[in-house]
């Protein structure tokens, strides 16, 4: 393995885990009870907060919806797709 594949190996595991996190982190918006402070939940508020600071700052709730879970998976998505996609940069570089 050459350290191309390597590093589209960990970046797709966790590009794919980023986006895995924000679908959940979406689902427990349907749940407003839920104490993103205890286990498990912390572990799917932990790694996708930092983000969704950022995106709150630029995009405000909408109709008193926060959507930035969604873009969160939209922006990680893209970001995979350039970089591991079938046409992506690491992928075209692997070969």
């Amino acid at each position: 393995m050459t350290g191309v594949n390597v590093t589209a190996l960990i970046l797709g595991l966790v590009l794919g885990l980023m986006i895995f996190l924000f679908i959940f982190r979406i689902i427990l918006t349907w749940y407003p009870q839920v104490n993103l402070n205890r286990l498990p939940f912390n572990l799917i508020a932990w790694p996708t907060e930092p983000f969704l600071l950022l995106l709150r700052k630029l995009v405000p709730p909408i109709g008193g919806v926060d959507i930035t879970p969604i873009i969160g998976v939209a922006i990680f998505s893209l970001v995979r797709e350039i970089l591991l996609g079938q046409q992506g940069l690491l992928t075209m570089l692997s070969r």
